[in-house]
């Protein structure tokens, strides 16, 4: 059973990878909000927008520079797929897919009830991408109300980028990796330079390229501090 967790999620990250590599560029966007007693729920979208006309034509075809194109078909099945392993794992509970091929934007959202529960989430759909800058986890002490993400970079990640041919290189060129943290409590503090703090105090935005976080020069780790 676990196997076939395992290739159920693989499929739909063979599917995204194939699509990143046919797309000039991509952002990836990582919602979370956190309720006071540490549930909540996530957000990851794979916004390929930037390189909609582009993508329509490519999806006419059968390949393209040796990559097989996905068709339509076999995106809402690798979604699908995930959506029902995403189903069958501990904490995490209404999974819901969305699919705009207009725009080609895509996204899995799900509830959670601890914020660690994410850990498996994240875990299971970056481990196929094909440069693993960092390794993450999320967690959330009630009693001091903080809420951390921690990003460990891997010294591997640049030499892997570096492996890439140069057609894959350039979909990393004009890319983002966009992370939005949602409380009901104001934020009293936070730890990373490079967020922002919303209006209303109660959001921290952190948009970094891709390339700065393959290469080690900005970190998505962060903690941020509630009020009580």
């Amino acid at each position: 059973m676990r196997l076939l967790k395992i290739n159920r999620i693989s499929m739909w990250l063979v599917v995204f990878t194939c699509l990143l590599s046919l797309s000039s560029c991509f952002d990836i966007i990582e919602e979370i909000n956190v309720k006071q007693d540490g549930s909540g729920s996530m957000t990851l979208t794979v916004n390929l927008s930037k390189s909609k006309t582009k993508l329509a034509s490519i999806m006419l075809l059968d390949s393209i520079n040796g990559h097989k194109v996905p068709q339509k078909q076999d995106i809402e099945t690798a979604l699908n797929q995930a959506v029902e392993y995403l189903q069958q794992a501990s904490g995490i509970s209404n999974i819901q897919k969305k699919t705009d091929f207009n725009n080609f934007i895509f996204s899995l959202s799900c509830d959670f009830k601890q914020v660690k529960d994410i850990d498996m989430v994240i875990r299971e759909v970056t481990k196929e991408l094909k440069v693993k800058p960092f390794t993450t986890s999320f967690s959330f002490d009630n009693s001091s109300k903080t809420f951390q993400r921690e990003n460990t970079f891997s010294t591997s990640a640049k030499r892997e980028y570096t492996d890439l041919q140069s057609d894959d290189q350039q979909i990393f060129d004009d890319s983002f990796y966009t992370c939005i943290y949602r409380f009901e409590k104001e934020v009293n503090h936070y730890s990373n330079a490079n967020a922002k703090l919303s209006k209303s105090k109660k959001a921290v935005m952190l948009r970094a390229s891709a390339l700065d976080v393959i290469n080690g020069k900005t970190s998505l780790s962060n903690k941020i501090t509630l009020s009580k």
